[in-house]
């Protein structure tokens, strides 16, 4: 049976250098930690944060973030500029770029999800379903039944 992994969003985090092609202002220095990855490495748990500059994140997995101090505003092109702050939660989906601007020294909490070919996603769904059904419990797979192949 796995464990449980205890972590503390306080830790002393590490230079995580913003790639500096994606530097449109300032000198924003970024910092992370690792705090836990799943056992199939599709997804993942870190603290970040980031002190004031501008930049565009390319995201190449689905993030949800949650913003525990300081300020910036996001901005993925599609829809108004939003100012993001303590307390707040986004989630930003694989494939985007965000131009952020850190107003004031950013930390957030982020978990990452690696998304899985269509294919290998809806089969998945589907073993989880089967087993839901087979058990009696349809209402215990938070994932619902098999999406229909488009």
């Amino acid at each position: 049976m796995p464990s449980i992994e205890f972590s503390n969003v306080g830790i002393e985090l590490q230079s995580a250098p913003i790639e500096p092609s994606w530097v449109q202002g300032g000198r924003p220095i970024a910092r992370n930690k690792l705090l836990s990855v799943s056992k199939d490495t599709t997804a993942c748990t870190l603290v970040w944060d980031c002190s004031p500059g501008r930049f565009d994140w390319h995201y190449d997995k689905d993030e949800t973030i949650h913003i525990l101090s300081g300020r910036a505003i996001l901005d993925d092109g599609t829809q108004p500029p939003r100012t993001i702050r303590p307390g707040d939660v986004v989630f930003i989906p694989a494939g985007s770029c965000v131009h952020w601007v850190v107003e004031e020294h950013i930390r957030k909490l982020a978990f990452f999800r690696r998304t899985l070919p269509a294919p290998l996603h809806h089969a998945i769904r589907a073993v989880r379903w089967l087993r839901s059904w087979r058990a009696g419990n349809r209402a215990s797979d938070w994932m619902g039944p098999p999406s229909p192949q488009v």
